[in-house]
């Protein structure tokens, strides 16, 4: 990928697009950002950049949903890199539709303005919870897929989308699929935030839902650099590549981790409002990261126990910041 190429993020002002947008900068591409307009001309977590990356990025503040303005955005744009999406389990459950406008006919927008313009290259942000709960471990990219959830089915729907464009037009499309990513900025509707700032606004009994489901955590910068490494390399048209670091771990003991990370002991409290429908619940993930290993040699350098506990102690020491403990509402439930 050449250095004056131009990069659209789409979902630049959420918590994996805005780290993604600022490395990019760091990296010398030229970046446009595509952000969610709003009437309080919020650029979301990129009001938070340092001045020297803002003056260095294009904001465009559009609407995903919007085909016109999606097309516009990715106008003069070599590679797009699309990250916007409504997440969250939750709220699925609540507002269906709206994960269906968001999260297909959005990337449906993507890829139909990317086979009028001749982009060079479209990423796709795909999860892990379109596998659902694990049939094997590890899991690679040639798990059934299973909707336990409408978000997860919109992400099924929108991963199908993007590969029917390279099966039926030649659109170069490459599909990323982080499993759980943390780190700083990430939404409070995640465990690790959600107990973080429990944590840190002085609670000692956590809130929390189911304890035995396991997960593989990724560290921000472990999913940014891997985003970086497809959009590099030349061989990843028509792919699928899970972006993991194949460790494996539960719930409870994740919460454990985050008390010695932060120095407090904790007493865990369920929270029957944060339980899953029992069908829904996705039971255990772990990924097998060897696909993108060989595709483009990315590793994590954030592995294991010991690498999940420095992410989590980097993690700790940004949400346990006051001025940035005071952006989230740590006293109510995050849909």
């Amino acid at each position: 990928m050449n250095k004056k190429n131009t990069i659209l993020i789409t979902g630049a002002d959420g918590f994996i697009g805005s780290h993604l947008a600022e490395k990019l900068v760091k990296k010398k591409y030229n970046v446009k950002a595509f952000v969610l307009y709003n009437s309080f001309n919020s650029w979301g977590w990129l009001d938070h950049s340092e001045k020297k990356i803002l003056d260095n990025m294009e904001i465009y503040p559009g609407d995903i949903r919007d085909p016109y303005c999606v097309k516009q955005a990715m106008k003069g744009c070599n590679l797009v890199i699309h990250l916007a999406a409504l997440i969250a389990i939750p709220y699925s459950y609540h507002s269906p539709a709206s994960y269906v406008d968001t999260n297909i006919t959005g990337t449906l927008n993507v890829l139909q303005a990317a086979k009028e313009l001749d982009i060079e290259k479209v990423i796709h942000t795909s999860t892990s919870e379109v596998y659902g709960t694990a049939m094997f471990v590890p899991i690679t990219e040639d798990h059934p897929l299973q909707g336990q959830s409408p978000y997860s089915a919109t992400k099924i729907g929108a991963d199908q989308m993007a590969l029917s464009f390279y099966r039926s037009f030649g659109t170069p499309v490459s599909i990323v699929r982080p499993f759980n990513t943390y780190g700083p900025r990430q939404s409070a509707r995640a465990v690790i935030p959600t107990v973080i700032t429990q944590i840190a606004s002085g609670k000692k009994n956590i809130q929390l839902g189911a304890l035995t489901p396991t997960r593989d955590f990724s560290y921000v910068s472990d999913t940014v650099n891997g985003f970086i490494a497809v959009a590099e390399s030349d061989n990843t048209d028509g792919e699928i590549m899970n972006l993991g670091t194949g460790f494996e771990i539960s719930i409870k003991e994740t919460v454990e981790l985050i008390g010695q990370a932060m120095n407090t002991h904790l007493d865990i409290v369920m929270d029957t409002e944060r339980i899953r429908p029992e069908k829904s619940e996705v039971n255990r993930l772990c990924s097998d990261n060897s696909k993108i290993n060989k595709l483009t040699n990315w590793t994590p350098e954030f592995h294991g126990r010991e690498g999940l506990k420095r992410g989590l102690k980097k993690t700790a020491a940004w949400f346990t910041d006051n001025k940035n403990l005071a952006k989230y509402k740590s006293d109510i439930y995050n849909l």
